[in-house]
């Protein structure tokens, strides 16, 4: 139950301030980070609905919002026209970069106000364990 709590209690907050802050949901902002990471800047749509664990549809309207605000565009593969790709676009990167530094501040203060920087270290080896967890980028947007 405490987990359970946790976890809608920390969503709920960081996806306050990332809306609040810059417009974007944390699920905007997962996807934004994951593109950034990417080889090229760009993922295979069915890749991000596995990886942010919405339904093929929620992340066609997800990234149908990203895409009105022009932080993706769609890729199509060459040799297979059925796959298609959402592609970071250079505002879309910029709006990670304004996005991160805060969003990083507001974990770093909402996990300090609560645990000592020991804590957050075995707290993070532990939760890394958990499957599907580890092997994840940072929330820091990596450099151009």
């Amino acid at each position: 139950m405490r987990l359970l709590r946790g976890h809608a209690a920390l969503v709920r907050d960081l996806n306050a301030q990332l809306m609040r802050d810059h417009g974007l949901t944390i699920n905007d902002y997962e996807v934004l980070l994951l593109l950034a990471n990417a080889d090229g800047g760009r993922l295979r749509r069915t890749d991000l609905s596995q990886s942010i664990q919405l339904t093929p549809s929620g992340v066609t309207r997800l990234l149908d919002g990203l895409q009105n605000a022009g932080f993706v565009c769609k890729g199509v593969c060459e040799s297979d026209l059925r796959v298609t790709y959402a592609v970071l676009t250079d505002a879309g990167r910029a709006k990670l970069d304004s996005a991160s530094c805060s969003h990083v501040a507001a974990i770093e203060e909402l996990f300090g106000e609560h645990f000592t920087p020991e804590e957050v270290g075995s707290l993070a080896e532990l939760l890394g364990r958990l499957p599907g967890a580890g092997g994840g980028p940072s929330c820091h947007a990596p450099a151009a």
